[in-house]
């Protein structure tokens, strides 16, 4: 059990986990797209984000082309191992202070859409490469389904906690004791739905997500035709009436989203501004192809991280498998 509220995202780092696409019966034609997409990641994480990289591939015969595409930055770890997709978030598990000791869930395929082979042995992998004591819980979470101030405030939403296809029978009162005795939760904000065509379920980093103690960014709607528009609304509405653990009024840093994004059958898709990851010495930012747009989220981000450089990155290709920077990624707190 973690001595201490888990850190917030903004805390020194001493490794940052990214998981590498290696599967091309999944990916298909974004294969490729998509390991370019994660290679420019990894290169600013290394660069101005001023991590070190552990990388981890999750087929034997993707490590010699990660190592190829890489070869000669220095900063970066490829740990072989093995997973279902990249989604390390989701998969792997949610590290203490110090990263001594980490917390282990079930998994279960974010509701049993996705069950793929090996994501259910993601948390023991990377807590035995980091060297942290696994302490195990026995109900389903899933880590993008939860922000954390550090201070012991955490941030989620009711259509993914409170799914019966997570835990049967789980109302706010149960899931609130539950994240008190696994991450040392003070107090749990809750807000109601995620994304339109979500997977997960509404996971709250596609949502809203903390950036300081007591300010929560979260969209605003970009466009006349934005799908989300109602639940960024929402969003804004109930964070402005909430308090943190240290009963400070909630205050917002609204950003653009995205706009309305179509997948190839033109179907609305979860593109986020704010599956945004923060590292060491950057932000790094997923963009979809509207400039302005991201070009304002961006800057709104420098309000709040002016010691960080804010670096925007396309991941359209990352997106078709459901995710963003955030979601293949998982800090090692210092």
């Amino acid at each position: 059990m973690t001595l201490s509220p888990v850190p917030a995202e903004w805390s020194a780092h001493r490794a940052m986990w990214v998981g590498w696409p290696s599967h091309a019966e999944l990916w298909e034609d974004n294969l490729e797209p998509a390991q370019a997409e994660v290679e420019a990641l990894v290169r600013a994480l290394v660069g101005p984000g001023r991590e070190r990289v552990r990388l981890m591939v999750g087929k034997s015969e993707a490590v010699e082309s990660a190592r190829a595409r890489l070869d000669g930055v220095d900063g970066i770890e490829i740990v072989p191992g093995l997973f279902g997709d990249i989604w390390l978030r989701d998969t792997g598990p949610i590290f203490a202070a110090g990263s001594r000791r980490a917390s282990a869930f079930r998994f279960n395929g974010w509701g049993g859409k996705y069950e793929l082979e090996h994501d259910d042995t993601v948390a023991d992998q990377i807590a035995q490469a980091s060297g942290a004591a696994l302490d195990r819980h026995d109900f389903i979470l899933e880590g993008g389904a939860l922000d954390h101030d550090g201070a012991g405030t955490i941030l989620t939403t009711r259509q993914c906690l409170l799914n019966p296809n997570r835990n049967t029978g789980w109302t706010d009162v149960v899931a609130e004791g539950a994240l008190t005795d696994a991450l040392d939760a003070r107090k749990v904000l809750w807000l109601g739905d995620g994304l339109l065509n979500d997977h997960t379920d509404g996971h709250v980093d596609n949502l809203a997500r903390f950036v300081a103690p007591g300010v929560v960014a979260c969209p605003v709607a970009w466009g006349r035709n934005d799908p989300n528009a109602d639940v960024y609304a929402a969003v804004a509405q109930a964070l402005t009436a909430m308090t943190d653990a240290e009963d400070q009024p909630i205050r917002l840093l609204r950003l653009p989203s995205p706009g309305l994004v179509l997948d190839e059958d033109e179907r609305p898709i979860p593109a986020s501004h704010m599956n945004f990851l923060i590292a060491n010495g950057a932000v790094i930012v997923p963009t979809y192809g509207d400039e302005a747009a991201a070009r304002l989220a961006c800057e709104g981000l420098a309000t709040v991280f002016p010691e960080r450089e804010i670096i925007a990155l396309p991941s359209t290709a990352i997106l078709t498998g459901g995710g963003s920077f955030h979601c293949i990624s998982q800090q090692e707190p210092a």
